[in-house]
């Protein structure tokens, strides 16, 4: 399917009975640090914790009957995973998940919860996607990718549709990048929205690739990543990349510090819950890596699943 504004209005459609419709939040405290005003697009309330269930969504119900009847697979460190495993119960269908060995307990309990079928593997791309092969062919599922899927992608940017529809003052919208799915939604749908847009892609240093590719102009795989952000730790999708080129004016890197302190202070002045992933829009405007220039800024908060146990400061 091509991706564009109509197929992102479409799945929003779709899916709608199945998401939440977000809120976006504001501070005056953290505008005034800040020197923009600062939209905050809460996908931390949405349901299974993160915007993937709106890709996920998108793509199972986008099944024929035919290619559901076997169930669907992936591969993921757990937000795709609880997401595509919520939207196959809603479906009735089977889900089986590959999540890496490293994956978040808080997160495998909720793919656990939704009765999906789960088998780990080492954490490495490769072993990702090699484990989710063998799935594939022992059981006939369909494959509903985390990013390189335009039904997911389509999901995914109907979070920036929402955004603009209650904030269409923005000049410039910050998303995370991983894979890329979300961000090749964002893209589209804000840019087909309000074409004088700017849309930047945040990414932690420690798993660059989409920085480092984006502006060499050519796919540089991740070899390693070492972040905090366990959900941006992989490598941009072949289908996405062209779409980033085109759409997105400019991909930052942040350190963990500074993701650490984005999530603490996220956390600490607008009282909920964000995850070091979805806290990396924040540590952009944090860090400096965008001039203070009283711009209107929409945010996107990609999810809210934190392992408790595993807090990045402080001890009791």
């Amino acid at each position: 399917m091509p991706l564009d504004l109509a197929a992102i209005h479409a799945a929003h459609d779709r899916i709608r009975p199945m998401i939440h419709r977000t809120p976006v939040l504001t501070s005056a405290w953290l505008d005034e640090q800040s020197g923009d005003s600062l939209a905050f697009k809460c996908e931390n309330f949405q349901k299974a914790g993160s915007f993937k269930a709106r890709g996920a969504a998108n793509a199972v119900f986008s099944l024929t009957e035919a290619e559901a009847a076997l169930g669907v697979a992936t591969h993921s460190s757990g937000n795709h995973a609880a997401a595509l495993a919520r939207a196959a119960r809603l479906r009735g269908i089977p889900a089986y998940i590959v999540m890496p060995s490293n994956s978040a307990r808080t997160k495998v309990r909720a793919v656990e919860g939704y009765g999906a079928r789960i088998a780990f593997c080492e954490p490495t791309q490769q072993a990702r996607e090699e484990a989710c092969a063998r799935v594939l062919a022992e059981t006939g599922a369909a494959l509903i990718h985390p990013f390189n899927d335009y039904r997911v992608m389509a999901g995914q940017g109907t979070a920036a549709l929402e955004l603009l529809e209650d904030r269409p003052d923005l000049d410039i919208m910050l998303c995370p990048i991983g894979g890329g799915g979300l961000l090749s939604g964002t893209a589209i749908a804000a840019k087909g929205v309000k074409p004088d847009i700017k849309v930047i892609a945040v990414e932690p240093l420690g798993a660059d690739d989409a920085a480092r590719s984006f502006h060499a102009g050519r796919l540089i795989p991740l070899e390693q990543a070492h972040t905090i952000a366990d959900g941006l730790r992989t490598s941009v999708g072949a289908r996405n990349f062209p779409l980033i080129r085109r759409y997105v004016d400019d991909i930052v890197t942040v350190s963990e510090d500074c993701i650490v302190a984005a999530m603490r202070q996220l956390w600490d002045v607008l009282k909920i819950v964000v995850e070091p992933s979805g806290a990396v829009p924040y540590a952009a405007i944090l860090e400096g890596k965008l001039a203070r220039a009283g711009r209107r800024a929409g945010l996107i908060l990609s999810g809210g699943n934190v392992d408790l146990d595993a807090l990045p400061w402080g001890k009791r």
